[in-house]
C-alpha cells in the first residue's frame, strides 16, 4: 500500500476523531447550520412559490396588465380600439360590453336578509383572445342568449353547468365554469345578451392590455396614464392593475416573508461567527496534535483539508436537517396556495431545496478556510515548543486594579477575566448580543401582532355584540334543514334600549356593491347610531362623521387608485352615490376592500344588506357578562342572540407567532451554545490557575461564580448593543410586512418598546450569557485540584 494511501487513511481518522472528541462544537456547529438553512430555505421558498402559481397561469393566460372600464356614454368603442396602440401597450383585447348584476340560483332557498354579491358580467363572443384567452375548466363558452360562464372563484353556491340563475326576471344557464388569472370578470355571456341584461342603460366598456413594461406598480400607472390621455376627459372610471390581484393571491404566505428573511440573515451571520470561533478554537487548542500529526508525515494541505471537513460534516449534516424543516415549516403556510389556481406544487421548490444548502455549506467553508488555513502554515517545531497556553498575564494589570475595589475577590476575577482573552471575549459578546436582538427583536413582533389583531377590526369596540340572526333550534345541521329567522332590528333595538345598564349603541349592515374598476365590487359598511366613542385606528385622515362621507383601507385606496379627499363611486341597479373618502382606517377584514359609511350615504341606493348587528357599551359599573346574559334572554324571543364581544382570530396571526417563537427559541439556543463553546474552551486554557485558586481556598461555588462573572458582564454589554439593534430591526421589518399584504400598520402598532419594556429585555443579554456558561463552570467546580493543577 502507498504511502499517500495509508496517509489519506489516516486523515480519515483524524477527521472522525476529531468531530466525536469535540462533541460540544459539533453540535454547535449542527444547529448553527440547521438553524440558518431552515430559515433561508423558508423564507426563499415562501417567495418564489407562492407567487409562481399566479406567474404561470398569468403567463399562459396572456393576462391583462392593466384592466379599464371606460363609461360607455363618453367614448366609443372606435375610439377604445384605438388605444391598443397607446405607449407602452404591447396588446389589447376589447371593447367588451360590462354590467354589474346579483346572480342567485333558480327554485332555491335564501336565508333571510341575504343577498348574492355582485357580479362583473361581460359580453364576450370567444374566449380566446391576444390578452386573456380565458381558460374554461367545465362545461364549455356560452355560445348563445340564455347561457352563461361563470368564473371558477365568483361561482355562487349551488351552481354549476346545468344550472339555472336568475338576475331580476331573466333566467341563464350556466353552461361552463372558467378562469380568468387576471380576474376581469365574475362571468361571461354572448355580446347580444349583455345588452339584454343592461336593462336598455348603455353598459359601461372594458378594455383589457397587455404592457411592454409592467414589472413595477410604477410602470402599471404609466400605462394607465397613456390610455387615460388617449380617451376624452371623464372616460375612464376604473382601473385595475394585476398587481394588486397578484398580491391578493400571496398575501396568505407574503406577510411571512419580512421577518423569515430577517431570521435568515441573523442565522448566517451567527453561522459566520460561531463556525468561526469554533474552529479557531479547535486549531487553537490542538496546536501541539498539529504538530505531532506534521512530525507523523501529514503535509500541510492535509492538515488544512482535516480542519476544514471537521466544519464541513457536522455543517452538512445541519444542512440536510436544515432543509427538512425548513419544508416541514412551509407545509401549513402554502396549504391554500393550490386552491387559488389549481396546481398541486404547494412546496418549496427543488431548486430552493438544492441551492440553498450549498450556498449554506459554501458559507461554512469560507468561515473554516482561514482558521484551517492557520493550522496548515503551523511550523511543526514551532507548535511541539509550544507550552500551555494560559494568557493570564494580559488581565493582570486590570486584575489589580479591580481587587481594589469592595467586591469578593470570585467577582473581581471573573470581571478581569475577558481582559485576558479579548478576542475571545469578544466572539462571545458578539454571540449574546445575536441572541438580544433576537428576543428584542421577537418581543416587538409578538407584541405588534397582538396589537394588529386588536385594531385590525375596526368594529371591535363595544362590549356586548347583538345578532339578529341566530342559528335555528337544534344548530345548523337540525333535521328538516330547518332555515334561520332574522329578527326585526327595530324591535332588537327597543330590546337594547330598555335594558338597564345600556350605554352608546350603534348598528351595522353589510352588502356589497359595485365600483368600477371592481371585479364583482367591494364590501361595504353602513352605520346608524353612537360611534363616537368606539376605538377605530387610523392610518390617515379621521373617521366620517356626516352624510356622504366614509372611509376605507390601505388595499381600496391603492386598488382603486383614490386617496384621502377623492370621492368613490358606488352603484346598485343603474343607481349612484358617491362618497367622499375623509380617512385611511387600519382594517384587515375582507382582504383590506371594506368601504365604511354612514347608513344615509348610501340610502338612495335601495340596497339590500346583511342582517344587522348591534354594537353595545355598556354604561360605568355595569357588569358586561351579566349584562350580555340578560339581553341574550330579552332578545333571543325575537330570534337574535347576544354576547360578550370577541376580539378577530386570526390563523395567519396565529402560525406566525408559532414560527417566530420556534425561530427564536433555535436562535437562542445558538446563541447559548455559542457561548457554552468559548466558555469551554477558556476553562481549559485557565485549568491550572483554576487548580492554583482551589489550592488557595477557593470553593466550588466562588469557582462558579468567577465563571458566572465573568459572561454576565460580557452579557451586560451585549444586551445593551443588541436590544437597540433588535428594536431598529422591528421597526424595518414590520412596515415591510405591512407592505407585503398591502395595508399600512400604523405607527402606534409598531412603537410597541416602553422604557420597562426595554429594561427587562436588557437582561436578556445576561441570560443568555449565564445559561450558556452553566454547564462549564459546574465542570470547572467538580474540577479536582491535584488534577487541575497536573495538567499540561
Amino acid at each position: 500500500m502507498s504511502a499517500d494511501a495509508t496517509t489519506g487513511g489516516a486523515l480519515g481518522r483524524v477527521v472522525r476523531a476529531g468531530v466525536g472528541r469535540r462533541r460540544t462544537q459539533t453540535a454547535v456547529m449542527v444547529l448553527t447550520t440547521l438553524l440558518s438553512v431552515a430559515s433561508a430555505v423558508l423564507a426563499l421558498g415562501l417567495l418564489v412559490a407562492s407567487g409562481a402559481p399566479f406567474d404561470r397561469a398569468f403567463a399562459r393566460q396572456h393576462g391583462a396588465h392593466l384592466t379599464v372600464r371606460f363609461d360607455g356614454s363618453a367614448v366609443t368603442p372606435e375610439r377604445l380600439a384605438a388605444t391598443a396602440h397607446a405607449s407602452g401597450v404591447a396588446a389589447a383585447a376589447g371593447p367588451f360590453a360590462v354590467t354589474s348584476l346579483r346572480l342567485r340560483a333558480a327554485d332555491r332557498a335564501v336565508p333571510p336578509g341575504f343577498a348574492p354579491p355582485p357580479l362583473t358580467v361581460v359580453g364576450r363572443a370567444p374566449a380566446a383572445g391576444p390578452v386573456d384567452a380565458v381558460t374554461v375548466v367545465e362545461g364549455r363558452w356560452a355560445t348563445a342568449p340564455g347561457e352563461i360562464v361563470l368564473e371558477r372563484g365568483s361561482e355562487p353556491p349551488g351552481t354549476g353547468p346545468g344550472v339555472r340563475v336568475t338576475t331580476g326576471d331573466v333566467t341563464l344557464t350556466v353552461v361552463g365554469i372558467a378562469e380568468s388569472v387576471g380576474e376581469s370578470a365574475d362571468a361571461w355571456v354572448v355580446p347580444e345578451q349583455l345588452t339584454a341584461l343592461a336593462g336598455g342603460r348603455p353598459p359601461a366598456l372594458q378594455m383589457l392590455y397587455r404592457l411592454t413594461a409592467a414589472d413595477t406598480a410604477a410602470e402599471v400607472a404609466a400605462g394607465r396614464k397613456a390610455v387615460t390621455a388617449a380617451v376624452p376627459a371623464g372616460a375612464v372610471t376604473g382601473a385595475r392593475s394585476y398587481l394588486d390581484v397578484r398580491e391578493t393571491a400571496r398575501a396568505a404566505t407574503a406577510a411571512f416573508v419580512p421577518f423569515v428573511t430577517a431570521f435568515a440573515f441573523l442565522g448566517l451571520a451567527l453561522s459566520v461567527l460561531v463556525i468561526g470561533v469554533v474552529v479557531s478554537g479547535a486549531v487553537g487548542a490542538a496546536t501541539r496534535r498539529i504538530g505531532i500529526l506534521k512530525s507523523l508525515g501529514f503535509t500541510p494541505f492535509q492538515v488544512g483539508r482535516a480542519y476544514m471537513a471537521q466544519a464541513l460534516i457536522p455543517g452538512t449534516v445541519g444542512a440536510v436537517l436544515g432543509v427538512a424543516l425548513g419544508n416541514v415549516l412551509a407545509v401549513p403556510l402554502m396549504a391554500e396556495v393550490s386552491e387559488v389556481y389549481g396546481t398541486t406544487e404547494t412546496l418549496i421548490p427543488v431548486w430552493v431545496d438544492l441551492a440553498v444548502p450549498a450556498g449554506g455549506l459554501a458559507l461554512v467553508a469560507a468561515t473554516a478556510f482561514g482558521p484551517a488555513l492557520r493550522a496548515a502554515r503551523l511550523p511543526a517545531a514551532t507548535v511541539l515548543r509550544m507550552g500551555p497556553a494560559t494568557g493570564g498575564g494580559r488581565g493582570r494589570a486590570l486584575l489589580g486594579l479591580l481587587g481594589r475595589l469592595p467586591l469578593p475577590r470570585p467577582v473581581t476575577l471573573g470581571l478581569a477575566a475577558p481582559f485576558a482573552r479579548p478576542a475571545r471575549a469578544a466572539s462571545t459578546a458578539a454571540a449574546v448580543t445575536f441572541g438580544a436582538l433576537a428576543v428584542t427583536f421577537a418581543v416587538g413582533l409578538g407584541s405588534t401582532l397582538v396589537a394588529i389583531k386588536a385594531d385590525g377590526d375596526p368594529d371591535r369596540g363595544g362590549d356586548v355584540t347583538v345578532h339578529t340572526i341566530a342559528p335555528p333550534h337544534g344548530g345548523p345541521g337540525a333535521p328538516g334543514g330547518e332555515m334561520p329567522r332574522q329578527a326585526d332590528p327595530a324591535a332588537v333595538a327597543a330590546a337594547i334600549a330598555a335594558l338597564p345598564g345600556t350605554g352608546s349603541v350603534y348598528r351595522t349592515a353589510r352588502t356589497q356593491l359595485d365600483v368600477a374598476g371592481l371585479k364583482g365590487g367591494t364590501p361595504v359598511v353602513a352605520y346608524e347610531g353612537d360611534t363616537a366613542g368606539s376605538p377605530r385606528t387610523m392610518v390617515s385622515g379621521r373617521w366620517f362623521g356626516a352624510t356622504g362621507e366614509a372611509v376605507a383601507p390601505t388595499r381600496f385606496l391603492r386598488t382603486t387608485g383614490l386617496r384621502v379627499g377623492d370621492t368613490a363611486i358606488l352603484s346598485e341597479q343603474g343607481r349612484t352615490a358617491r362618497v367622499r373618502i375623509v380617512g385611511e382606517v387600519f382594517d384587515l377584514g375582507d382582504d383590506g376592500m371594506t368601504l365604511r359609511t354612514g347608513a344615509a350615504s348610501v340610502a338612495a341606493l335601495h340596497a339590500r344588506y346583511q342582517p344587522t348587528d348591534f354594537t353595545v357599551t355598556v354604561t360605568a359599573g355595569t357588569d358586561a357578562a351579566r349584562y350580555a346574559e340578560r339581553l341574550d334572554a330579552a332578545v333571543a324571543p325575537l330570534g337574535a342572540e347576544a354576547a360578550l364581544t370577541e376580539g378577530s382570530r386570526s390563523g395567519v396571526i396565529r402560525a406566525m407567532q408559532a414560527l417566530i417563537v420556534a425561530l427564536t427559541l433555535m436562535l437562542v439556543v445558538v446563541a447559548c451554545l455559542g457561548v457554552l463553546n468559548t466558555v469551554v474552551l477558556d476553562t481549559r486554557d485557565r485549568v491550572r490557575d483554576l487548580g492554583v485558586f482551589k489550592a488557595l481556598g477557593m470553593t466550588p461555588r466562588q469557582t462558579v461564580a468567577q465563571v458566572l462573572t465573568s459572561v454576565g458582564a460580557i452579557g451586560l454589554v451585549s444586551g445593551a448593543v443588541g436590544v437597540p439593534l433588535g428594536v431598529v430591526l422591528h421597526g424595518r421589518v414590520m412596515p415591510a410586512m405591512g407592505r407585503a399584504v398591502g395595508t399600512t400598520i400604523p405607527p402606534a402598532d409598531i412603537d410597541v418598546y416602553g422604557t420597562p419594556l426595554l429594561a427587562l429585555l436588557a437582561t436578556a443579554g445576561v441570560v443568555i450569557a449565564t445559561a450558556g456558561a452553566l454547564l462549564p463552570a459546574g465542570w470547572a467546580a467538580r474540577t479536582a485540584t491535584a488534577r487541575a493543577l497536573r495538567t499540561e
